[in-house]
């Protein structure tokens, strides 16, 4: 696809205004850790520190009211904080838990540098720490919950490959996660055991790769206009590794007109990721169901609470390599699922996001064919 010489003319800055809107909204209750009905209050405390609100809706719309949920069923009572993407915050949040006797300790990291320093701490208290979601390299983390990341790759791979099809040499750009972020790598790691052959055999052909500092999605936009410029407007297929950064791909591809036109891939399954898909400005979206990681992550939590490894390692039943720590890490390791326009009604039958969310007035037909209501 090529720039249109009129699209050129728009001010760069509109582009950056837009490219971080909208990329964060979720279905999902707000975020608050109000007990539900029928929820245990009063159990052993457990302190969960997320990382950020700016890069992903999932953290606020999804894993937070659900990891509170499963906790208290459980019998635990979470003290839920996020550390706003502030490496110092998350040290402090971790400190003021690990004052307040917090039985377990589950963390997504900001960075594998900072987690692991954070679970240092705790294991020097005798807290048991979980890594959920993001595993800290070099860390000391007892156990690890989060999906198949390298799946979650693959399946970025698979459907972009899927777009694709039939266009001979088509063009890629990646736009990446985090570099301080282990998933990033093994999101990028499933990536190219689809495309790295392709771009090899010249079925594609590989434009750039660029990391996004703290998946930070204006720093993502800026960089992806960047790099289509610079190859003279053309691009055929983008790889943006969650919902967040596809947002800001599909703004920048708006504002020359090629929305629609190019292959975009995504993950998390928020409200505006389906969206997108539905318009067909975004090919595609992994969808993992975060309540089983709030499950899996709450019933560790409690077998630890009581000090019944026995019963933990029987949830833990897979490991993952620590190549840092050169260590094996108890994991469990949920499977994601690839959403396109084809089956997008099975993130709203799940119970993920609501209809109302993604149904209005420019995805209402699609919707409807979809048999989405």
């Amino acid at each position: 696809m090529r720039i249109q010489k009129a699209a050129v003319a728009v001010g760069l800055g509109l582009a950056l205004t837009l490219t971080g809107c909208g990329a964060n909204s979720s279905g999902g209750s707000s975020g608050g850790t109000a007990p539900t009905a029928g929820s245990t209050s009063g159990g052993v405390k457990v302190g969960v520190i997320l990382p950020e609100t700016d890069s992903s809706a999932r953290w606020e719309g999804f894993d937070k009211p659900m990891l509170d949920k499963a906790m208290r069923a459980a019998g635990l009572d979470p003290d839920i904080q996020n550390a706003q993407g502030d490496e110092q915050k998350f040290s402090t949040l971790a400190d003021g838990m690990i004052s307040s006797g917090v039985k377990v300790l589950v963390i997504a990291s900001i960075s594998s540098d900072g987690g692991s320093a954070v679970a240092a701490k705790a294991k020097a208290q005798g807290i048991p720490v979980i890594d959920y979601d993001r595993l800290n390299l070099g860390g000391t983390s007892d156990y690890y919950v989060s999906f198949d990341n390298v799946k979650v790759g693959a399946l970025q791979g698979q459907g972009l490959a899927q777009a694709l099809t039939g266009q001979q040499g088509a063009q890629v750009i990646e736009i990446e996660g985090a570099p301080t972020d282990n998933n990033a790598t093994l999101f990028y790691n499933g990536q190219q055991t689809v495309l790295k052959p392709m771009y090899d055999s010249g079925a594609l052909k590989l434009v750039a790769t660029q990391k996004i500092d703290k998946w930070d999605n204006q720093v993502g936009g800026t960089t992806f206009e960047q790099l289509l410029t610079g190859n003279g407007g053309q691009v055929n297929g983008v790889v943006a590794a969650n919902d967040g950064l596809a947002g800001a791909v599909v703004t920048v591809l708006t504002k020359y007109g090629l929305n629609g036109k190019v292959a975009v891939t995504g993950q998390d399954a928020t409200a505006d990721g389906l969206q997108a898909i539905l318009r067909g400005d975004q090919y595609m979206t992994v969808f993992k169901p975060i309540q089983e990681e709030a499950d899996a992550t709450a019933k560790l939590a409690a077998a630890l609470a009581k000090g019944d490894t026995a019963s933990a390692d029987s949830t833990a039943t897979q490991k993952v390599d620590d190549p840092k720590g050169n260590r094996q890490v108890k994991s469990v390791l949920l499977t994601p699922q690839l959403v396109t326009k084809d089956n997008v009604k099975v993130v709203t039958d799940a119970g993920y996001v609501k209809a109302s969310e993604i149904c209005v007035a420019a995805t209402q037909a699609a919707c409807d064919a979809a048999g989405i209501k």
